[in-house]
């Protein structure tokens, strides 16, 4: 039970998209056809899906044009067309479009204690059909930046840390907002956060320059060496919300807003009481989220249906939706460092643990 990891050696887009996508071609063509069989269970023609796939990397190249040029080299090196792999990297902003939000998903918690770097984790929870498609890949934008992401196989980030002390966690979000062309994707916006930020300024300063058509919510963590800060940077295509840490130095993230004026525009967290059920299990294991260790952090995520928040998620029916905690995450923004259980925090043991 162990994420596969791969550390690119080239710092160019192209070079460096290219031979991951030779490496990884069959993991990710099988990302692909897995997402394809996804949007068509959930109403999505093949036709559109390729349509909305071209426009967000249309908007992606526009953007930031270097990740346009990865997504290509990606492909190229994959023996795909572009579209497939953009695919991958947009398919929040194609299930937003299908109309398709989440019905469950990560729970995030971050602590910020004195004179300590940040605790963090998060459950990510995704459809149990895709339990195989995440990697964690290391490579370096820019030489001596180095950055590390868990991701999906031909996403180009999603959770992860960079040398400059900083991190980012994820959580999907569901905004009446969403929909329509595809916009720049959302984890578009994590790889350009990872790729050049050092301050939630920064990280804010890039959210917001960016036209979205799919909601999330990315909690920003840094650590200067002295001090530790975080903010969720709830993105939305009506706009971007900052909810800071509490004044004890706590960040808490389900799935639904928490800014009040995007809040009034919520189609996820309403419809989903698990979302606010979930936040209020977290709220009540803060002691425990404050641990100094992955292991013990995650024992407060171990929350299960019926009789508690399903923090913990297990697939419960046959359908093809169905949600499973994928995996147990904790960034260590001090060391520029993942730890990663394959899994959910039910079944993290002290041995489980992957230190990328």
């Amino acid at each position: 039970m162990t994420v596969p990891a791969f550390v690119s050696a080239q710092s160019g887009a192209a070079d460096r998209g290219r031979a991951f996508g030779a490496h990884w071609s069959t993991e990710i063509a099988a990302a692909h056809t897995g997402y394809m069989n996804l949007f068509e269970t959930l109403g999505g023609d093949p036709g559109r899906v390729r349509s909305l796939s071209e426009e967000a990397l249309a908007e992606t190249s526009a953007w930031a044009p270097a990740l346009g040029t990865e997504i290509n080299a990606i492909a190229g090196g994959a023996g795909l067309e572009p579209w497939q792999v953009a695919s991958i990297n947009a398919r929040t902003e194609i299930l937003a479009a299908l109309n398709a939000a989440g019905r469950s998903e990560c729970s995030t918690a971050v602590t910020l204690p004195d004179g300590a770097p940040p605790r963090t984790v998060q459950t990510w929870d995704w459809h149990d059909v895709m339990r195989d498609v995440p990697v964690v890949w290391t490579y370096e934008p820019r030489p001596g930046h180095r950055v590390r992401t868990f991701t999906e196989f031909g996403a180009l980030a999603k959770i992860g840390v960079n040398g400059a002390g900083l991190g980012v966690h994820f959580n999907i979000l569901g905004h009446a907002s969403d929909g329509g062309a595809a916009g720049v994707p959302v984890h578009m916006i994590a790889r350009r956060i990872l790729d050049e930020a050092a301050t939630i300024e920064d990280a804010e300063r890039i959210a917001r320059s960016a036209r979205t058509s799919a909601s999330t919510a990315i909690t920003v963590v840094t650590y200067d060496g002295v001090r530790g800060r975080a903010a969720t940077l709830e993105i939305c295509p009506a706009g971007v919300g900052v909810i800071p840490a509490n004044p004890d130095g706590v960040l808490l993230h389900t799935n639904h807003f928490e800014d009040p004026g995007l809040a009034a525009g919520e189609a996820i967290g309403d419809e989903l009481p698990g979302s606010r059920a979930r936040l209020g299990h977290l709220r009540s294991h803060t002691d425990a989220l404050s641990a100094p260790t992955p292991l013990e952090r995650a024992s407060a995520l171990a929350g299960h249906a019926p009789d508690d928040a399903p923090v913990c998620a297990h697939p419960t029916s046959a359908d093809r939706t169905r949600w499973e905690t994928l995996a147990t995450i904790s960034l260590d923004v001090a060391s520029g460092a993942l730890d990663v259980h394959k899994g959910g925090p039910c079944q993290a043991t002290p041995t489980s643990w992957q230190r990328y």
